[in-house]
């Protein structure tokens, strides 16, 4: 075989093209050479499966940056991906090809076997990647890329004394325009050729041990080519293959090398793809630093510098930076000149960030961060038309987006919903559906606003790995709903713990799938009616208070739930005082979780709806008789003593000195100093336990009179348990308890009526101080709107007692 890349149009034999994958300097510089030689055919580096695809790529629907997308039909999840962006070379030569008539074959290593993998179970390479051993992006199941040994960049970079290979890089292909009329085209080809010969001449294949294979197929390829259309061809590849294609070889040693090569059944179309999926960043072996910086450079007629600062003022004054024309021309002039002193033919990143920083930052590097992630990278998402093939279930998914007006984006972004309105509940049943399936489009999050039943918060990302997502879900069903409904009704009959099933059940909930919530209610009930664990049990209750709630607000019958989430707390109730007594100090930590889930449960499972549920109150009632039980009980780890008695005074199920008394035995001298620093810790710790401290200087002064009586003996082994409690106050909480605690123990204050002051407690006095509450008031009338001298309709000018709370000491 003969070819050189820079042989002019008087050659003979095929021209090779070897590129940068992504580079806009060899998308260029393939388009002129196209366009000088113009060839019979055009050979592209790819799987062979996509020869059907190359039409799609001039559809008017068709947006890059795209990927090829290949997977095995029968295990979607085994996939690999083609990534291309209007200035990979590989595109404007599909593109080219395509406006002038020309055929177009891809003849890389088929999908086929590269899905297949050889012994070491590695996916195939794509093919389109900077360093051709492992250069594709490989789907969530598949194994990763394979590892890169050469760089090729990286040596020739190095050789000519740069540090960085991407600089050394720009700075000879990306930053220099045509070399101007009547320039041969194939002429840098030839001298990147004559690089990358020397470079296997040394290194090999570099360690890239499936390019071998794969070369040998580009070969058998190009032979097939040439008889096809004879040698007016012109083959795109990355440069480090195009010795190891102009090599001289017999088609039975190419043969010999694809002998016995594992094959699966393999699918292939097109997909969107993003900027950032693109960049070095996100893990892809062939990224880019600069995904957006490149688009803009392919893009750019003329001017790249200016233009690009002119893009960056934009962005800046849209984030309300002061950004003047004055600051364009002025970062212009200091890139050019920073480029100059330099060395470099054309101001890059590294000089316009400088330029930016210095002009229009400040200093600083806020508007840099910025820049970079909205140009330099960029949120840019493809677009692929409704032509292209694709699983069933990804049709379905594309209706439904578009009949919700729920379009796909690279950027992030918050979606409000209010689940009264139709196409908001439409949103939300399909963004669960599709999380159930395991296609995480939208992530719940916590509303920065209203927090009702009725609203739902999603924060949206469209990744490119979805789309393998899809066609692993594909299997489910043909639609969203009976995907959803069968991988529900799946997992049902799969699940091993009773938490599980109840998770399912709420989610089955949050999508409406009607079909599928029988079949998970009776996989509930047979394991609850199994499971004798009061942890399992107290761990499945919340899920399924909440899908009862769910069902409630969405207009869903949730009586069966309801009646299933019932029997469970009351198997609860009967099986928590028992597991309680005994606990070590990490079962006492888990029981803990249990009692707080079943509480917050029960509190909702039991709302006082008496009228339509009477037995919520019932519930609760009961509940209270649990803690009160768990409380009172000696053998119970102090913690969990703590902490229902915490509970109890939440729910005002105490009364008067119900929580001192309990925290009186608690503390006595009898307690051990480490069951009675746990029972602090269960009954005050948490955020809020501090605020009760503050406000109760009675459980304050308990406490304080405790710690003073533990011995030296016993300090060492309950501090670490007071200083873990205390330490998740808020340092104003902790200050106003250091005052208080230094302050030693409050006078009672006297009664306006001059009764004794009850000086045995200390903290709250026994009846209400007249004067102080009234000198709130004036505060109090100017945050309400209240007129100064009265509240509601009294006169203004009736004078009032200074002891009347309802009037104003001024």
């Amino acid at each position: 075989m003969s070819g050189r890349g820079g042989r002019t149009t008087d050659r003979s034999g095929p021209v090779l093209l070897g590129v940068r994958h992504h580079g806009p300097g060899s998308a260029r510089a393939v388009r002129a050479a196209l366009e000088q030689c113009t060839p019979a055919a055009v050979l592209i580096e790819g799987p062979p499966e996509a020869d059907e695809l190359v039409p799609l790529a001039a559809h008017e629907e068709m947006r890059p940056p795209v990927a090829l997308l290949a997977h095995a039909q029968d295990d979607p999840g085994r996939a690999a991906f083609w990534p291309l962006a209007e200035f990979s070379p590989e595109w404007v030569a599909m593109r080219w090809a395509l406006e002038h008539g020309v055929p177009v074959r891809f003849i890389d290593l088929p999908a086929a076997h590269s899905l297949a993998g050889g012994d070491d179970g590695e996916t195939a390479d794509g093919g389109t990647g900077e360093q051709e051993g492992g250069d594709q992006e490989a789907g969530e199941q598949g194994a990763g890329a394979a590892e890169v040994r050469i760089d090729p960049i990286g040596v020739l970079a190095e050789t000519a004394g740069y540090d960085d290979p991407e600089r050394w890089w720009e700075d000879v292909v990306e930053h220099r325009g045509g070399e101007g009329a009547g320039a041969d085209a194939l002429a840098p080809f030839a001298a990147l050729a004559e690089a990358m010969a020397a470079l296997r001449e040394t290194y090999g294949d570099g360690g890239h041990d499936r390019d071998p294979v794969r070369e040998a197929h580009m070969r058998l390829r190009l032979r097939a080519a040439r008889k096809e259309f004879g040698d007016d061809l012109a083959v795109v590849c990355g440069a480090w293959h195009v010795p190891a294609l102009a090599q001289r070889t017999t088609m039975t040693a190419d043969r010999q090398l694809l002998k016995g090569l594992p094959k699966v059944k393999a699918a292939v179309t097109w997909v969107p793809w993003t900027h950032r999926r693109l960049s070095r960043r996100s893990g892809y072996g062939a990224g880019i630093a600069s995904p957006g910086w490149y688009g803009h450079l392919f893009s750019a007629p003329d001017r790249p510098v200016e233009r690009w600062l002119t893009k960056v003022a934009g962005l800046l004054r849209e984030e309300d930076y002061a950004v003047s024309s004055a600051h364009v021309i002025e970062a212009v002039r200091l890139a050019e000149g920073l480029a100059t002193v330099r060395g470099r033919p054309l101001a890059g990143l590294t000089e316009l960030d400088d330029a930016v920083r210095a002009v229009m930052g400040d200093g600083t590097d806020a508007p840099s961060l910025l820049i970079h992630d909205r140009l330099v990278v960029g949120e840019v998402l493809g677009e692929v038309p409704e032509d292209a093939p694709a699983v069933p279930l990804q049709r379905d998914i594309a209706r439904s987006q578009r009949t919700l007006r729920l379009k796909p984006e690279a950027l992030e972004r918050e979606l409000e919903l209010d689940l009264r309105k139709e196409t908001d509940a439409g949103r939300s049943r399909l963004l669960h559906r599709l999380r159930l399936l395991g296609i995480p489009w939208g992530e719940p999050t916590r509303s920065r606003g209203s927090t009702g039943t009725f609203r739902e918060t999603w924060r949206l990302r469209w990744e490119p790995e979805l789309a393998v997502r899809v066609a692993e879900a594909g299997i489910w069903g043909t639609t969203v709903l009976s995907a959803a409904t069968a991988k529900a009704a799946s997992e049902a009959a799969g699940a091993a713990h009773l938490a599980e099933v109840t998770a399912l059940a709420e989610r089955c909930l949050l999508a409406e799938l009607p079909d599928a919530l029988p079949v998970v209610m009776q996989a509930l009930s047979d394991r609850a009616a199994l499971d004798a664990d009061v942890g399992h049990l107290a761990q499945a209750l919340p899920a399924l208070v909440r899908s009862v709630r769910y069902g409630d607000v969405r207009g869903t019958d949730a009586a069966a739930l309801r009646e299933v989430a019932t029997g469970l707390a009351e198997r609860v109730f009967v099986g928590l005082p028992p597991a309680c007594p005994g606990l070590d100090a990490d079962g006492a930590a888990d029981m803990r979780g249990h009692l707080d889930a079943t509480h917050q449960a029960v509190g909702l499972l039991g709302q006082p709806d008496t009228e339509r549920r009477p037995e919520g109150n019932g519930l609760r009632t009961r509940w209270a008789g649990v803690l009160r039980a768990v409380s009172e009980r000696d053998t119970v780890p102090g913690l969990l003593r703590g902490r229902a008695t915490r509970l109890l005074l939440d729910d005002g199920e105490l009364g008067d000195g119900g929580a001192e008394r309990l925290m009186g035995l608690a503390l006595s001298p009898g307690t051990p100093p480490t069951d009675a620093a746990g029972w602090i810790e269960g009954f005050v710790g948490g955020g809020d336990g501090g605020m009760l401290l503050v406000h109760d200087e009675r459980l304050l002064a308990l406490v304080d009179g405790w710690l003073t009586g533990v011995p030296d003996a016993a300090f060492t082994d309950v501090l670490p348990l007071l200083r873990r409690t205390f330490a998740e106050y808020e340092s104003g909480v902790r200050r106003t308890l250091g005052e208080l605690v230094r302050r030693g123990p409050a006078t009672a204050p006297r009664h306006p009526a001059g009764d004794a002051p009850d000086a045995a407690v200390p903290g709250f006095g026994p009846g209400l101080d007249r004067d102080r509450a009234a000198a709130v008031l004036p505060t109090l009338r100017m945050l309400l709107g209240i007129g100064q001298h009265g509240f509601g309709d009294d006169p203004p000018e009736s004078p009032r007692p200074a002891d009347d709370l309802t009037g104003a000491r001024t």
